[in-house]
Parts: structure tokens; sequence; C-alpha cells
């Protein structure tokens, strides 16, 4: 890891919070994906 010096509470701070937001980002898209297939899927068979 680099030296970050005087700034290194802020830095990991800082990257802690953007990994937080993309897997929050990810568990919603992956929430979202799987009700909009069953969703599809309920929808295809309600067509036979």
């Amino acid at each position: 890891m680099p030296e970050l010096g005087k700034y290194a509470a802020e830095v990991l701070l800082a990257y802690a919070g953007s990994i937080a937001i993309l897997a929050g980002l990810l568990i919603v898209t992956l929430r979202r994906g799987a009700k909009v297939r069953a969703r599809l899927r309920q929808m295809e068979e309600g067509r036979k």
C-alpha cells in the first residue's frame, strides 16, 4: 500500500465508501434482476 501521509484516514474512508456504494448497487441490481426474471416467467406461463 502506498504511503498516504496525514490524509490516510480520509483516503481510506473514501475507498471504503466507494466500495460500499458499489456493493449496494450490485445487490440492488441482482435483486431487481431476479424480480424481473420471476415476473417475466410468470407472464410467460400465463400465455400458455
